[in-house]
Parts: structure tokens; sequence; C-alpha cells
């Protein structure tokens, strides 16, 4: 089995070098280069467990999520796990099914392991949860949501959800629409809070006075999506629907299908998130896009300074991207009298 002593031979680098890449340090560019192509044709294997012990961290970082049947959730990790194995950190994921009381024993799993940093996507507005994390000066990253209890305690990597939704409502107002029925998460979710504040703001500066009929709280679940959009299409019958998260936006497609409804001829749609089932629906939809690479390289580079100096993050911040609108084919201009003009 090779060891650090052979990388060096191989290499003609000092063994406290080759050192400090392998446990987390920063090296000289062409010294890492060296160091990774020396670790692939030998074959060394990094011995974590005595690596932990004389380092007393894990090189783990504890990840968690509400659900993890959720695309744009797992899309996140995996681009996050990708950048954090290439600095010598897994993954310890959990998923506490939406439910607050799983949350907080999630979190204490991941501190009986001793992980070294917390990546969360909170289902609950309070940080009660995260609080002995806190007290013991673990790195923590939210993603996707803000508990405003924490924003000087913690960092977080966050869209510009009022944005996405102004953009995306005054698309369809553009479009001759009024009658904008709209489908989001659960109440309570800082997310959906968001989206629906975008939305009310856009139909009041264009003089629409938003009603509480053509809102819809769900799930962020294909059926959630699809009991919204068929309660939509009963009570309130709007022109246009905004649906703001992906496995919903599909939900609320088959639902249309199932009522035969056509998109855009009788019911124009703006959906969330480029996946790649969203992109084989005909017509092409068109959707808010998120960033989703670059919410997952920037919690990413936001907690890794802190786990190589195994020290919590001291200088904490919130890192706002934006998301696009991608023009399809699912919106039509609408006018009173139902036809295009």
């Amino acid at each position: 089995m090779a060891t650090i002593k052979d990388i060096a031979k191989r290499t003609g680098l000092g063994l406290a070098t080759i050192s400090k890449y392998i446990n987390g340090g920063t090296v000289r560019e062409r010294n890492k280069i060296a160091i990774e192509a020396a670790i692939s044709e030998l074959g060394y294997k990094t011995n974590e467990f005595a690596r932990g012990l004389r380092t007393n961290r894990s090189y783990t970082i504890g990840v968690v999520i509400p659900e993890l049947c959720n695309t744009f959730i797992t899309t996140i990790l995996s681009e996050t796990e990708d950048i954090l194995r290439k600095s010598g950190y897994s993954m310890i994921v959990s998923d506490c099914r939406t439910d607050e009381q799983r949350e907080r024993q999630a979190i204490q799993f991941m501190l009986d392991k001793h992980i070294d940093g917390i990546i969360n996507m909170p289902v609950t507005n309070d940080c009660s949860h995260l609080q002995p994390a806190i007290e013991r000066g673990i790195p923590i990253v939210l993603i996707d949501r803000l508990i405003a209890e924490l924003k000087d305690k913690v960092s977080a990597v966050l869209v510009d959800n009022v944005k996405a939704s102004k953009d995306a409502t005054r698309t369809l107002i553009q479009s001759g629409h009024s009658s904008i029925g709209i489908v989001l998460g659960p109440e309570a979710i800082f997310t959906s809070q968001q989206r629906l504040l975008g939305y009310n703001q856009s139909l009041i500066q264009n003089g629409i006075v938003p009603h509480r009929q053509y809102i819809q709280f769900s799930d962020y679940t294909i059926q959630g999506g699809y009991e919204s959009v068929k309660r939509l299409m009963s009570d309130a019958k709007p022109t246009a629907i905004y649906v703001t998260n992906y496995e919903m936006t599909i939900g609320a497609v088959i639902a249309l299908n199932d009522m035969r409804l056509n998109i855009p001829n009788d019911i124009s749609l703006i959906g969330f998130d480029n996946m790649p089932l969203s992109r084989t629906i005909r017509p092409r939809l068109t959707i808010v896009s998120q960033p989703l690479e670059e919410i997952a390289s920037a919690a990413a580079d936001i907690i890794l300074p802190s786990l190589r100096k195994n020290e919590p993050i001291h200088q904490c911040k919130t890192i706002t991207l934006t998301t696009q609108i991608l023009e399809g084919n699912s919106v039509r201009f609408y006018t009173k009298t139902g036809k295009e003009s």
C-alpha cells in the first residue's frame, strides 16, 4: 500500500508539504498538481480514521435538507459534494421530511458524529435547531432559505426570489394577463413568502389588485402541484398560472393535460427550474431558471476556508444570486375576448 513517503519520492516534495495538502491545507498550484498525479498513479488512500484522530477533525460535512426527493436540492448537493471531495471532505446527508422535530434530531445526530461543518436548507423559521452547533463554533451555511435571527451568526446562499417572481409575473402581465394564478410551497417557508411578495408587488405595480383566490400554497411535490392547479382551474379560472417549483411544475402540466386544457391556447404557464424533464414538455415551457451550480459553488466557497482553519466562519455573509427567465412557447398574448391579438 502506498504511503506519504512514496508520494514524496515520486514528487520530490517534502513530507510536510504533502501532509499539509492531504489534510486540507493550501499548497502551491504546481505542488498540488504533482501530489494529485502521484496519488492517482500510486493508488494512495488516506487513512481517514487515523487522520481524524491526529487532527481531531472528521473531514465530514453534515447536510440537513427538507426532502431528498426534491430535484432542486439533490442537484445542488451533487455539485457541492464534487467541490468538497476535491478538498478532502465528504458529506453525510439527512432528509428531515419537512418536519421540524426531525430537523432538530438530524442536527444533533450530525454533532454526535463530530462533523466539521453544517449545510442546512432549514424547515423551521427559528434558530433553535442550529443553536447547539453555533455554540460549538461549527461553521454553518444556509442554502435557499434565510432565518432572520441568524443573519449575523451564519452565512447563507440565496437567490433573489422577490425579483424572480416579479419577472415571471410581469412577463404574464405584459402578455395581456391580469387573472394570474400562483402555486407556492408551504406558507411558512421563506422562499414561498419571498416569491409571493414578488408576485404581489408586480401585480400592484401594474395596477392589478391581488386576490386570494388566485393563490395556492402546496408542498413542493408533483401531487401538490397537480392538486393546486386543479383547484385553481375549478375555482378561480385564471388565464395564466405561475408555478414556483420544479416538481409542482410537472404536476401542473399533468393536471392541465388531464383537464384537456391546451398550453398556451387555453392557459398560459410559467414554470420553475430548467431541469431535464421540463425540457421534454411540449410546447417548450417558459421557465424561471435558478443558478444551481453557482449556489453549490458559493456554499462550498464560504465553508471551505473555515474548515481548513478549523474555526467558525468569522465574517458571516449572505450571497444573493439572480435568476433568469428562459422564454419558451407556453405563454400567449391574451385579450379580454380570449383571442390572441
